[in-house]
């Protein structure tokens, strides 16, 4: 076969979007493979997959030769551009043997070869037959916010993504929750036949992908595609029914303290919020008090010592004198998503930040650290989403609040239980029990947390003992072949 031509200054960022999709690990071989691939029209494309998603990078020109098809190990190929400078060009091609590399060595070619693998094992990347819908700035910009809004946690799936609910097609709303916060944004129009729940993931966050021009979306029945000039970014959508979750915004109307942040110092804030001292390492709470026609933020460094209040300025604010506590980091969040308003009724109920057709919900904490009881007529606890739903004639009918129970006070996702609480209030057996199974879910998601985050470091340690081996042995070499020297 004629070799495929791949300029290192394409190939290198094209690597590194596809290993945020190749699994290193895979127990499959050929998912740590790049498929290296030059059409009939000449364009040449490199595609990597972990099964769910697939990730396609177009190089910028077509190269001269018949279609044909390179499988290589990731690892190889980033081996090979580490040792090559951006102006330089290697050239790939396959032969029943192996398949091998070329790249300048000097004023000479060094060749690398690896075990040949039959392009068929390859899996075949879906192919969407839907019209592409661009995406406007604002809406890809809500889809990562959404995103970052959505939950992690493995046993609410549906929850793992963000939710383009298209019940109303005049009007489509961009949503996002863990169950803790929710994200939402409308004023979006697209010509979605049904709502579709795109999955989280790293790649579509990274900057490479988000620089390369406009966003297009395709969405079948199984899958949903993104792509840009160059990418594109195609993954199965998450199936199961997205709760309600309309009910968990409180109604506008019921707000009673509006506070109004300056736009051009909501970066400021987020930097003093920082700096307040936080005696609640699980929570992260803060306080918020308008008073006296100020606004204040509230923190501590222990439970004991009183509140220290530092004055925020330039806030407009009308309404009653309330103090309401939160988690601080979402607080941060819901100022870097640029929502300056902020819509209170009291301090039990749910606080609403709000800008420009978007808005956050988040739960309000206990001044001690702990989220706020809901009332007692009312039992919440986060929602838990089987992987598939069950059949439609076995779904539980959505559970409406009481009749007297305030808009504004509705919990964030309710999971309700056949057994009342008592009449005096006070939590049931069966009520507290549920209680002690959350806190054990939320160690143990902790400690999963943890143990991403030490499997990161430790990567990280392994990749510069490699790096400083290959170093080592180099030197090594080049002394052993100064010794050799003869004068």
């Amino acid at each position: 076969m004629k070799p495929i031509p791949l300029p290192i200054a394409e190939l290198k960022p094209a690597l590194a979007g596809l290993g945020k999709v190749i699994n290193a690990r895979a127990t499959l071989p050929v998912l740590q493979y790049v498929k290296v691939e030059r059409t009939a029209d000449g364009w040449i494309a490199l595609t990597g997959t972990d099964l769910d998603r697939f990730v396609t990078m177009r190089l910028e020109h077509p190269g001269d030769g018949p279609p044909a098809t390179v499988l290589l190990p990731l690892d190889q190929l980033v081996q090979v551009v580490k040792n090559c400078g951006s102006g330089e060009t290697i050239e790939v091609e396959s032969n029943p043997a192996a398949s091998i590399i070329r790249f300048p060595l000097g004023n000479e070619t060094g060749e690398s070869k690896v075990p040949f693998v039959a392009p068929d094992e390859f899996p075949q990347t879906p192919r969407l037959k839907a019209e592409a819908i661009p995406l406007p700035a604002d809406l890809r910009r809500s889809l990562l916010e959404a995103m970052d809004c959505a939950s992690i946690d493995s046993t609410r799936y549906v929850l793992n993504g963000a939710y383009i609910d298209a019940g109303n097609p005049k009007a489509n709303y961009i949503v996002g929750t863990d169950g803790k916060h929710l994200y939402s944004a409308n004023s979006f129009a697209l010509p979605l036949k049904h709502s579709v729940i795109l999955p989280s993931h790293k790649f579509l966050g990274w900057k490479e992908f988000n620089s390369d021009g406009e966003w297009q979306l395709k969405a079948d029945n199984q899958h949903v595609q993104l792509s840009t000039r160059r990418w594109r970014f195609i993954s199965k959508q998450i199936e199961g029914t997205y709760p309600n979750w309309r009910q968990t915004v409180p109604n506008p109307s019921d707000a009673k303290t509006i506070i109004t942040l300056d736009p051009a110092r909501l970066d400021t804030l987020t930097k003093l919020i920082q700096r307040m001292p936080c005696h609640d390492d699980r929570y992260h709470s803060l306080g918020l008090e308008w008073k006296a026609g100020q606004f204040l933020l509230l923190g501590r460094d222990t439970a004991s010592e009183p509140w220290l209040r530092v004055p925020v300025p330039d806030v407009k604010a009308t309404g009653p004198e309330i103090t309401i506590f939160v988690n601080r980091k979402l607080l941060t969040k819901a100022l870097r998503f640029g929502l300056n308003i902020l819509s209170l009724t009291d301090p039990l109920a749910p606080l609403r930040f709000h800008s420009q057709g978007k808005q956050m919900i988040v739960m309000p904490l206990r001044p001690e650290g702990s989220p706020t009881p809901p009332p007692a007529n009312q039992q919440t606890a986060p929602v838990r989403v089987p992987s598939a739903p069950p059949p439609a004639a076995q779904q539980p009918a959505a559970v409406q609040p009481p009749a007297t129970q305030p808009q504004a006070n509705k919990p964030m996702i309710t999971h309700p239980t056949s057994e009342e609480p008592p009449a005096n209030g006070a939590p049931s057996p069966l009520e507290e029990a549920l209680d002690l199974t959350l806190q054990i879910r939320d160690k143990f998601t902790d400690g999963f947390n943890l143990l991403r985050d030490l499997s990161t470091k430790l990567k990280a340690v392994h990749r510069d003992q490699k790096t400083s081996s290959r170093e080592f042995n180099s030197v090594r070499s080049t002394l052993r072949s100064l010794q050799a020297l003869k004068l």
